[in-house]
């Protein structure tokens, strides 16, 4: 895939998620060791969802955060927002899993449809490397937060330890696109996921790039040999 941005960005991610959407959960399953879901009560806690609070998601996909977020604390209620109608569709029985206490919404994370100050706490898996314009995407983040509360960024790191960082290349770059066009018959979907990856900046950066758009007490960690980094920040 030549390298894409603005609205062609968009068209693509949309159309490519839509294409793998049914297969979209086994492959993360697959592709992490089992550990996405790990990962994604990590960034839950994180989150300290209070009682009663509401929680977004941006770039939800199939809804994996929603049963998360609601079971985390009594009352809590979860809203995920993707741009992709089919992979929300894909995960429907997910609102049942969360109590019926989730919805879903379609929108852009560049423009999210939600005013300021809506959300106690805000959480995104492995969204933010596909999007047209990161910087707008956290701000819009920041936006739809209440002050005080949390954004819990989970995304895949470029990995820039020398013999472990070609092993992961080589994982990425070749097994996964063949796993993909066995799995989910889209091996071009699975052939993007790397080269997202390499473009993508450092945690380092995003965390200087959190801190310019507004957000507090930066701070992130990294898991799985550094291949993914959770970023928390607060909103002033």
């Amino acid at each position: 895939m030549t390298t894409l941005t603005g609205e062609a960005k968009a068209r693509y991610v949309r159309d490519m998620f839509g294409q793998i959407a049914g297969r979209y959960d086994v492959m993360n399953r697959l592709m992490t060791g089992y550990q996405d879901q790990a990962w994604r009560r990590l960034a839950v806690t994180a989150v300290a969802v209070p009682p009663g609070g509401i929680i977004l998601d941006v770039g939800t996909g199939t809804g994996d955060f929603l049963p998360l977020l609601t079971h985390a604390a009594p009352g809590a209620r979860a809203v995920g927002v993707d741009l992709t109608f089919a992979m929300m569709d894909a995960g429907r029985a997910k609102l049942t899993e969360a109590d019926g206490r989730a919805g879903y919404v379609q929108g852009d994370a560049l423009r999210l449809p939600f005013p300021d100050d809506s959300f106690d706490g805000l959480v995104n898996g492995f969204l933010l490397r596909n999007v047209a314009d990161l910087r707008q995407t956290l701000a819009e983040m920041r936006r739809v937060i209440k002050p005080g509360a949390r954004a819990v960024l989970l995304e895949i790191t470029p990995v820039d330890t020398p013999v472990w960082g070609d092993v992961f290349r080589v994982y990425f770059g070749r097994v996964v696109p063949r796993l993909g066009g066995m799995i989910a018959g889209a091996p071009d979907a699975y052939t993007y996921l790397p080269q997202s990856v390499e473009r993508f900046v450092s945690a380092d950066e995003l965390r200087r790039l959190m801190t310019e758009v507004g957000f507090r007490d930066v701070r992130y960690t990294k898991l799985m040999l550094n291949t993914v980094a959770l970023h928390i920040g607060e909103k002033a």
